[in-house]
C-alpha cells in the first residue's frame, strides 16, 4: 500500500490517496476542494479504481471536494452520522465562510460508528469516535500497517480547535487519551492538516493533552 499525501484546498488540508496497484483499488481519506486534480493522475499512473472515500468529519475544509471526486470515480462515501447535518445541510457553514467558497451536498453512503470495521485494499480498518472538534469526528486505523488517519482530532504538537456548536476540549481530550493514545505507540498519525507523527510522539510531547 502507498500512502499520498495530497495537501489541497484554501487551507492545505490534508487528504490522503492510498493505492494498492497489485490489487488495482484505492480509498481516499478526505476531499478538500480540488483535490481531484492530484488523484486522477495517481489512479491512471498505477491503475487503480478509486471505490472508496473516507470522510475523518464534515468540516467544510474536508468535504469540499466530495462531489467531483464521486462523480469522477463512483467512490462510495462513508462519514460519521453526527456529521449528517453537516454534509446533507452545508449551507449552515457557509453563511460563516467568505462568498467564494461554495458547498455541494454531499450524499454518504455508509454511516460508520465506533468499533466499525471496513475492509479495503486487503486489509481491516478500524473506526474509533474522536469527536470534540467536530461532533462526527472518526479515525481510521489499520493495526497491519500501524498507521491511523485521525483528521484534526490531534496534529504533530497540537490539537483541533475546539469552539465549535457541541464541541470542547474535555470531550476531546477524553477522545484523544481513551482513543488515540490507546493505540500502539509505534501507531503513524496522519493528521488533516501539517506533518505526520506518531502515538508515542504525542504522548510524550504533546502539550495540550497528557496521557
Amino acid at each position: 500500500m502507498k500512502i499520498h499525501v495530497l495537501p489541497a484546498g484554501p487551507i492545505e488540508t490534508n487528504a490522503y490517496l492510498l493505492t494498492d496497484s497489485t490489487r488495482g483499488e484505492a480509498v481516499l481519506i478526505d476531499a478538500p476542494d480540488a483535490v481531484l486534480q492530484d488523484v486522477a493522475p495517481i489512479l491512471a499512473a498505477e491503475r487503480c479504481k478509486l471505490t472508496e472515500l473516507w470522510l475523518t468529519h464534515g468540516h467544510w475544509d474536508h468535504m469540499q471536494g466530495v462531489g467531483p471526486v464521486v462523480r469522477a470515480s463512483g467512490a462510495k462515501v462513508s462519514a460519521h452520522i453526527a456529521d449528517k447535518i453537516l454534509l446533507e445541510t452545508p449551507g449552515v457553514m457557509e453563511v460563516f465562510l467568505p462568498k467564494t467558497i461554495r458547498l455541494e451536498v454531499v450524499k454518504v453512503d455508509r454511516w460508520v460508528a465506533q468499533g466499525d470495521v471496513l475492509e479495503a485494499l486487503g486489509r481491516k480498518w478500524e473506526v474509533r469516535h474522536v469527536p470534540g472538534h467536530c461532533p462526527g469526528s472518526v479515525l481510521f486505523w489499520s493495526a497491519a500497517d500501524a498507521v491511523a488517519f485521525c483528521g484534526d482530532a490531534i496534529f504533530n504538537g497540537g490539537v483541533g480547535r475546539t469552539d465549535f456548536p457541541n464541541c470542547g476540549m474535555p470531550q476531546l481530550t477524553h477522545s484523544i487519551r481513551t482513543q488515540i493514545y490507546t493505540l500502539p505507540d509505534n501507531t503513524t498519525l496522519y493528521p488533516g492538516h501539517g506533518p505526520e507523527t506518531t502515538v508515542l510522539q504525542e504522548k510524550m510531547h504533546n502539550p495540550y493533552v497528557r496521557p
